[in-house]
């Protein structure tokens, strides 16, 4: 007999954002493989017996590859009844759980895939940043802003042109100059709102807010921690005034005592 691997995807950082589904399938975990981007807060839901993996990686930093994750979770699969793999957002957004359920499928292996947050839709929350908003955006996109072993980026760039189009750029710090300017040769207009987020959902969120034209080294100048998210498109200048968004916060915070 083999195990079950959940395959579930952790939110952008803060442990309430968390499904209900999620927290059943982690506090039943009997070994629990993480990524880098899954907090500690999050990881302490699991029982204390479980063994705990960090299969994280960072840019530029894999040290376990793709492929032995894989393999790891056959293995454990075949050791444990409930095998909790654990990925920051959501497993099917940039998160190659894709991969990781097709080999599991290949080899045998029961699974599940559990959603999650993606970072994208946490951080506008926090914003109070409509994504998509009747006459201003009319479609949004995932886009990610970097390619496997650091591979020249292949994007839609006539696409990402498209001015009612909400653009959510995941890890694109390094590559976000190359981007704007792509985007500006295909008629982005370079005026267009912009705001970078560094750990969305989480106490060390910071946010830098500016155009296309400039929202790489304004992110650059305020040294954003990774990972940062851009969001560009004239939905960001509908995002409330600031004392608006403080009493947002402070309305969420006496709902969650």
């Amino acid at each position: 007999m083999t195990g079950i691997v959940h395959l579930i995807g952790a939110g952008p950082g803060a442990p309430d954002l968390l499904t209900l589904r999620a927290l059943r399938a982690i506090e039943e975990a009997d070994v629990v493989v993480y990524d880098r981007l899954v907090s500690s807060e999050i990881l302490d839901f699991a029982p204390s017996r479980a063994p705990r993996i960090d299969v994280g990686k960072a840019s530029g930093d894999h040290p376990v590859p793709q492929h032995r994750i894989n393999d790891l979770l056959v293995r454990l699969a075949h050791r444990y009844g409930h095998v909790v793999r654990l990925k920051g957002g959501d497993p099917l957004i940039f998160g190659r759980g894709g991969e990781e359920a097709a080999h599991l499928a290949a080899s045998g292996i029961a699974f599940d895939i559990v959603p999650g947050i993606t970072a994208a839709q946490g951080a506008a929350a926090e914003l109070a940043l409509p994504l998509t908003i009747r006459g201003v955006a009319t479609g949004l996109r995932y886009v990610t802003g970097h390619r496997q072993n650091n591979g020249a980026l292949d994007l839609d760039w006539t696409g990402l042109g498209d001015p009612q189009t909400t653009l959510a750029i995941y890890m694109g710090l390094s590559n976000m100059p190359e981007i704007a300017r792509a985007m500006i040769a295909q008629g982005r207009d370079p005026q267009t709102p912009a705001v970078a987020v560094s750990c969305a959902t989480t106490p060390q969120q910071r946010c830098a807010f500016g155009v296309l034209g400039d929202i790489a080294d304004i992110a650059r100048g305020e040294q954003l921690a990774s990972p940062v998210l851009f969001i560009i498109g004239e939905a960001v200048e509908r995002i409330p005034a600031r004392g608006e968004l403080a009493i947002k916060a402070e309305h969420r915070d006496d709902a969650l005592a």
